[in-house]
């Protein structure tokens, strides 16, 4: 089993196996966020969620460079070989992060991808920036203050770690330490692929086993509460961008996901990723990137 390194890799260096991308830096916006690019055309921005980096992407990059478009997946801050700051983790302010990497490439406006976390990103970005989202693809997440708020009380069937993560402090003293006996039960649940075990533990675990890991992944909770109220406080009206909905097959979630998303879009259609779990890029590469392409076309 070859590990990844959590080493960042200096700027320029080809990505592993993905054959014209290469790993680069943005520090715009306070913070040192790494992120592969790739491909020529229209950029697509794709963000990912907890527990995972810019690898949750690998399987979908190089076909979407095919298909004609420029990839661009970040490491959220404090995950993957992105800077694990003290604060910033509200999701308008790490939009800003990684709206400030689609200004350095040079696009004024960009097809925009989230998912779990990173769509949750992807709202503050499309919300505050609509004239610069050009699509916007939402999967296995809700909104916070339009629907996430409703599924995180256990006494009403929310889930549990939603609270449990947004106490930072507490959840990296029980977690740190213990990262693989936690986050493995995650991972396993969360992706129909048949090596998720394997992958999981050379692609993503050594970055949440790394010190400050676990806790940068918490931080994305720990200001939900304050997203919920500021999304609410700022809310500038549906938006304008056609909007699709995606999540896995096997998640069951599609609907409720839809309801949330409803919310803040009239232009909204859906699809369930066939065969998929939560992470659906890694579970059914070849479907996404076709109903991408189909949709940013």
């Amino acid at each position: 089993m070859t590990i990844i390194s959590v080493t960042p890799p200096a700027e320029g260096t080809p990505v592993e196996g993905l054959i014209g991308f290469t790993h680069r830096y943005s520090a715009a916006n306070g913070a040192r966020i790494h992120y592969v690019v790739g491909g020529d055309g229209p950029a697509v921005l794709l963000l990912h969620g907890f527990a995972y980096t810019w690898e949750d992407w690998r399987r979908v990059l190089v076909p979407l460079a095919a298909a004609g478009f420029t990839a661009i997946a970040p490491d959220l801050r404090g995950m993957g070989y992105s800077e694990k700051t003290k604060d910033g983790y509200s999701k308008v302010n790490v939009a800003e992060d990684v709206r400030a990497i689609v200004r350095e490439l040079g696009f004024s406006e960009v097809n925009l991808v989230g998912g779990d976390i990173g769509a949750m990103v992807a709202y503050a970005y499309a919300s505050r920036h609509p004239q610069e989202v050009r699509r916007f693809v939402f999967g296995e997440a809700f909104i916070p203050g339009f629907g996430l708020e409703d599924h995180t009380n256990t006494s009403t069937g929310g889930f549990w770690h939603f609270g449990f993560h947004g106490a930072v402090d507490i959840a990296t003293m029980l977690v740190e330490g213990r990262e693989e006996k936690y986050l493995m039960p995650f991972y396993k649940m969360m992706s129909t692929h048949g090596d998720v075990e394997k992958r999981m533990r050379e692609r993503f675990l050594p970055f949440f086993e790394a010190p400050g890991g676990i806790r940068g992944g918490f931080e994305h909770y720990g200001t939900l509460v304050d997203d919920v109220k500021e999304n609410r406080a700022q809310f500038p009206g549906k938006l304008p961008m056609p909007v699709l909905v995606l999540a896995g097959e096997k998640d069951g979630a599609l609907e409720t996901i839809v309801d949330s998303v409803r919310r803040v879009s009239d232009r909204l259609e859906s699809d369930a990723v066939p065969g998929a779990g939560h992470t659906f890029a890694e579970d059914n590469p070849d479907w996404v990137v076709e109903r991408l392409a189909r949709f940013f076309a």
